[in-house]
């Protein structure tokens, strides 16, 4: 990487204010420095659009990775099979999927709960087939690549696992420019980073410093930590936090990418079902994680207690909030 491209990159990599340098400290396992290979798993759209111009400019680049074989494995792609069968009697998408996708990728056939689920798939596999240094690279299908900014957002994307392989990053966090009043926004700030600070305060501080995304759908990780992850208790739902939670505990090397100002809404706004659902499932997960972890103490019950308690609250006040901003 020349020194132009490198700067580049530092910069985009460069926090908030609140923030530190974009890097975490050393982890206590160090990564081979052998060059490895990167992994690409796309995540294809549980729900297939009519409008396949995203889907399009996705798999042009999906195609230009898959023709350099000596940087990138077989680009792998995770398709729902509930997906297929709600299709399998549309000739576009077949046609699509036989000449497109299957042309450039290896498609993954899996009955998931989720996308977390898909993740899990996917990385799975292409976990079991690397190894050392290389980089295992989450790349989601159903984000708006078909407009002008989309494209600029593609042809960046790469330098996410390219910081984990060049900078030895245990894991790189896309962050996607929104304002203040974007919903996502607006359901980390009052929701999840909430419930964060309620449960794993320490974590969620330093969480904070590194990205205002924790539940990031971008993101590039190096197979040590990958394998650590694995490792774990996966979540049908929101993977991302708690694998920064893990990347804490575990003092594992985090920064964050910025990725661009895309969006995989297609009215732009969240509705309020869909902000509840995702606080409670936040607090749903928050709550098992912690209980994991301290279960084996003397006493965990009544902490559990009181942090419930409080976690109730929060969730009560993120509720009423959400509900005046977003209706």
């Amino acid at each position: 990487m020349d020194n132009d491209a490198r700067q580049t990159r530092m910069e985009a990599m460069k926090k908030s204010p609140a923030g530190n340098q974009g890097t975490r400290r050393e982890a206590k396992t160090s990564e081979p420095t052998v060059p490895g290979k990167i992994h690409p798993v796309i995540i294809y759209p549980f729900r297939q659009a009519a409008d396949y111009s995203d889907l399009e400019e996705l798999y042009r680049l999906v195609a230009r990775l898959d023709e350099d074989k000596e940087k990138y494995s077989r680009p792998l792609t995770v398709m729902d099979r509930k997906t297929h069968y709600s299709m399998e009697q549309n000739k576009r998408f077949l046609d699509f999927k036989r000449n497109v996708v299957a042309r450039h990728s290896e498609i993954m056939d899996a009955w998931c709960v989720d996308t977390c689920q898909m993740w899990y798939a996917g990385l799975g596999k292409a976990y079991e087939a690397g190894g050392g240094s290389d980089v295992y690279w989450l790349i989601p299908g159903d984000f708006n690549y078909g407009t002008a900014i989309g494209g600029e957002v593609l042809g960046r994307l790469h330098d996410l696992p390219e910081i984990c392989l060049e900078l030895q990053q245990d894991i790189c966090i896309g962050e996607i420019a929104t304002d203040h009043n974007n919903s996502k926004q607006l359901i980390d700030t009052y929701g999840t980073f909430a419930l964060m600070y309620n449960w794993f305060p320490a974590e969620a501080r330093e969480i904070r410093q590194f990205t205002e995304r924790p539940r990031s759908e971008f993101f590039a990780v190096r197979h040590g930590f990958l394998r650590e992850v694995l490792a774990q208790r996966w979540f049908a739902y929101e993977q991302t936090v708690v694998m920064l939670l893990h990347a804490m505990f575990n003092n594992r090397r985090i920064t964050r990418f910025f990725v661009g100002n895309i969006s995989d809404l297609p009215e732009g706004r969240e509705s309020l079902a869909s902000a509840m659902q995702q606080v409670e499932r936040t607090e749903r997960v928050l709550k098992t994680v912690w209980r994991e972890r301290h279960e084996p103490r003397t006493g965990w019950t009544k902490e559990y207690g009181i942090l419930e308690a409080q976690s109730e609250q929060v969730r009560r006040a993120a509720m009423i909030i959400l509900q005046n901003l977003l209706t």
